[in-house]
């Protein structure tokens, strides 16, 4: 079955993942829903049958475990999906057994879903030659610089022909940019970078200027060696637009969505924390000291603009 796999990413098409969970949680591609065939705990004990007794005893005690009400629920969940989400397909992590035996349950309830070709596997080989050609493309890249507080992140969404690695990798890049949220894992992350530059269709591609890493992700070797070699646009504001800027998007924002005082303050004192060696201990406690003042007061400029 000859499938363009980068088309399919391109049109951001729905994926039922039906690996098992911790398979998951190692990394997908964007689109993607875990709706395993298997648990966890299922796929540990087909695994030690496998190795003791093979491949058709392993099928058996799988079959076995997932029975009755267990099956029709997770039969009906891939039906819901697959009619909330029209044009889904269907994945393990090669397209080997798991897909095909989701394919036959499915069938009779009337849902035919395609299943992808080679599976995540092939999926994720799709995204890193995506990632490789992207580097030797034509399209013009251009940086876009200037110090945490000076909007980039809001000029850079405001344009099409961008794209948000901070967004992608779920971090803001600096030092306190870190959100409630774990950062998804490298192999997501990698993911959606090669979707969102299939994307991307414009003559000149603008980026967030960052470090190889963002948090604790890094990007591919080659983008970021890319990125060092383009022409960069500087952004300049003042320091008081900068510490406004920052306040509306660190704090403002964050204890608007619900995110608690405590735990947005002990969040900041821990990444502060982190960076002593750079500030110095006298430093990191004086700005310690107005981030305490801060939360207990309501007035940040005090230590954003230190």
């Amino acid at each position: 079955m000859n499938v363009d796999l980068a088309a399919l990413l391109r049109a951001g098409t729905p994926f039922i993942d039906v690996r098992a969970p911790a398979e998951f949680s190692r990394g997908t591609v964007p689109g993607a829903v875990s709706l395993p065939l298997v648990s966890d705990e299922e796929r540990a004990r087909i695994g030690i049958t496998y190795k003791q007794q093979g491949h058709d005893a392993a099928v058996r005690v799988g079959h076995r475990l997932v029975h009755g009400p267990i099956r029709a629920e997770r039969v009906n969940g891939w039906f819901e999906f697959a009619r909330a989400n029209p044009g889904a397909w269907i994945y393990c992590w090669r397209g080997g057994e798991r897909s095909a035996i989701a394919q036959q349950w499915l069938a009779p309830a009337g849902m035919l879903l395609p299943p992808v070709p080679g599976g995540l596997k092939a999926l994720r080989h799709t995204c890193i030659d995506t990632l490789e050609c992207a580097v030797r493309d034509d399209a013009r890249w251009l940086i876009l610089a200037g110090r945490t507080g000076s909007g980039k992140t809001a000029l850079l969404r405001s344009l099409p022909h961008a794209i948000d690695l901070e967004a992608l990798a779920e971090h803001r890049g600096s030092a306190f940019g870190a959100y409630a949220d774990v950062q998804p894992p490298p192999v997501t992350f990698e993911n959606r970078l090669a979707v969102a530059w299939l994307g991307h269709r414009a003559a000149t591609l603008v980026l967030e200027d960052e470090s190889r890493t963002i948090g604790r992700l890094a990007l591919p070797e080659s983008w970021h060696g890319r990125m060092q070699a383009s022409s960069v646009v500087l952004l300049e504001v003042s320091l008081g637009e900068r510490c406004a800027n920052i306040e509306r998007e660190y704090v403002t924002e964050p204890l608007a969505d619900g995110v608690p005082p405590a735990a947005l303050h002990a969040r900041y004192s821990s990444a502060l924390a982190r960076i002593e060696r750079r500030l110095g201990g006298l430093r990191r406690r004086e700005v310690q000291a107005a981030l305490d003042h801060a939360f207990a007061n309501g007035t940040h400029t005090c230590w954003i603009g230190r």
